[in-house]
């Protein structure tokens, strides 16, 4: 008989999967946390980055860890909607087409590089994104679980983009920027590279345990109202700011945080909490995940370019500006 785990069975899991993750990637500790947030609160991921940082190699152990499939795909503007979806194979020998899934039917995808292909394209993937299905010829197609996208850009090369619109970027859980590596970690990378191909990930917990642990974090790490209450007054700084003596930065937003701001403000900081030992949300947990979840969310006006400032910039301002319970 097995015995049913508890939350803090989960959290020895999770930091085993931590470990499992750096045996291989060296210096990505934010990155490694920010998916494991992701994939706690049913979320996805959009990273702002340069090449050659490790984001393919991040997700891919990740997905070893618990044995899962992994699909890449390199968004590029000849990319069409059906080279992520579907495709029709003709069998010779029986003279019929057959359904072929192509690489969005998997648990981990990596979009690499989301912004280089045309919006149709985008926009299919972020469909399957939020409605965690596909129709193909009048056949409709339930995603695996866990299912979790992270979706790159490439802050430095602008030529032949599209940029994503608010609506779809609202989607994402997080957006996470990550930058090079200290010169510590560079050389640790150099004096581990070679080992990368010998070193063993081993699984961690199941598909089925993942799920479970979703559910529980959801159901069993206590939001005071006190906390709501934080939140909406985050959440809503950003649209009425005058009503929050914050009258500086009135000028400088386009577009402010949606309700979805104010859900994966609780359901992150509800994983974040579940990390740290605790089965309470605090105002602290809710300051940490704040940035990522705000960044993609806030738009900022012509005066704020203008004048150099920063989405990053007028989060700190809400966030050292708005009363903590």
């Amino acid at each position: 008989m097995t015995t049913k785990k508890n939350l803090n069975d989960y959290l020895q899991d999770v930091q085993d999967i931590k470990s499992e993750m750096k045996k291989v990637i060296i210096w990505q500790d934010k990155l490694i946390n920010s998916l494991i947030i992701a994939l706690l609160s049913w979320g996805h991921v959009i990273l702002e980055w340069v090449p050659w940082l490790a984001k393919t190699l991040s997700i891919q152990t990740l997905a070893r860890t618990l044995d899962l499939d992994f699909s890449r795909i390199s968004f590029t503007p000849d990319l069409l909607p059906w080279d992520l979806i579907w495709g029709q194979i003709y069998n010779q020998s029986e003279s019929k087409f057959y359904t072929k899934k192509w690489p969005i039917f998997t648990n981990f995808l990596l979009a690499d590089e989301i912004n280089r292909a045309p919006s149709k394209v985008q926009s299919a993937l972020l469909e399957a994104m939020q409605e965690k299905k596909i129709t193909i010829a009048e056949q409709t197609f339930t995603l695996d679980e866990p299912f979790l996208v992270l979706a790159t850009q490439n802050p430095i090369e602008q030529e032949w983009t599209y940029n994503l619109p608010e609506a779809q970027l609202d989607r994402f859980l997080l957006k996470v920027i990550i930058d090079y590596p200290t010169e510590l970690e560079e050389i640790e990378i150099m004096k581990s590279a070679n080992a990368f191909n010998e070193i063993k990930i081993n699984k961690v917990i199941s598909k089925k345990d993942i799920i479970s642990l979703q559910k529980m974090i959801s159901n069993e790490v206590f939001v005071d109202d006190k906390i709501y209450d934080y939140v909406k007054n985050l959440v809503f700084a950003t649209r009425y700011p005058s009503n929050y003596w914050l009258n500086s930065i009135s000028e400088f937003l386009s577009f402010w945080a949606s309700p979805r701001a104010s859900i994966w403000l609780i359901t992150s900081s509800k994983v974040l909490a579940f990390l740290n030992w605790r089965d309470f949300v605090s105002p602290d947990d809710i300051k940490d995940v704040a940035m990522d979840v705000l960044r993609h969310r806030i738009w900022l006006s012509f005066e704020a370019l203008w004048e150099n400032v920063s989405t990053d910039s007028i989060i700190s301002t809400l966030l050292s500006s708005i009363d903590v319970p």
